[in-house]
This record gives C-alpha cells, sequence and structure tokens, in this order.
C-alpha cells in the first residue's frame, strides 16, 4: 500500500505560480513512476507530468510542458510540480499518482487507469 498526501494548492492570480507537493508513505525511487493529473468540473481526468522515479526523467503533455516542471527528493519521498504563469484554465483539482504494478519503461504510462495509487487531491484556482 501506498499513500500519498497531496499538498501546495490554492488560488491564485493569471500569471501566478504554484508548488505542489506528493509525499508518498515509501521510497519514491521502488515505485518507478509517479505523475500529476488534473480534473476540471465536467471534463475527464488528465495527465499533466510524470516523472520515472529511479532515473529521475520526465515526461509532460504538450500544453503544459512550457510552464510546468515536475521534480523528486529522494531523502523527502516526494514528488513535486511547480506550475508558472498559471492561467483560468489551469483550474482543477490536482492529483498524484503512483503505480506500483510494474515498469514500462521506457514507454510512458500516460493514462490514469495506468497508475494504482491516488491521492485525495488538491484544488487548484487561477482567476482572471
Amino acid at each position: 500500500q501506498v499513500q500519498l498526501v497531496e499538498s501546495g494548492g490554492g488560488s491564485v492570480q493569471a500569471g501566478g505560480s504554484l508548488r505542489l507537493s506528493c509525499a508518498a508513505s515509501q521510497n519514491i525511487r521502488s515505485i518507478n513512476f509517479m505523475a500529476w493529473f488534473r480534473q476540471a468540473p465536467g471534463k475527464e481526468r488528465e495527465g499533466v507530468a510524470f516523472i520515472y522515479t529511479p532515473g529521475q526523467q520526465t515526461s509532460y503533455a504538450d500544453s503544459m510542458k512550457a510552464r510546468f516542471t515536475i521534480s523528486q527528493d529522494n531523502a523527502k519521498n516526494t514528488v513535486y510540480l511547480q506550475m508558472n504563469s498559471l492561467k483560468p484554465e489551469d483550474t482543477a483539482m490536482y492529483y498524484c499518482a503512483a503505480r506500483t504494478a510494474g515498469t514500462t519503461w521506457p514507454l510512458w504510462p500516460l493514462e490514469s487507469h495506468d497508475y494504482n495509487y491516488w491521492g485525495q487531491g488538491t484544488q487548484v484556482t487561477v482567476s482572471s
């Protein structure tokens, strides 16, 4: 069992920044893949950023690549999502996810069904 606890969400104005944190209950390098997804009201959950924790390789959804950065701190078993130049359309519940069901590397698991552990979510609201 992996427990994931997100924090760092909040309300910001357009153009602002937030850093989300996801603290895992075990060594994140043993998890293989961790990711951030988001879900806006009335929309499907979408992948935002992904990290292969053994090597810290990263991948992003095209629309977020220039503004978001995923990173990890192995000592704290924590994955971060730095979000810059936020837009109103970034408003959503942001979820941390972990995949422990075997590695697919070098293929990236990009869909929500690829992940078997989820945090409770943290709300991000961007006002114009």
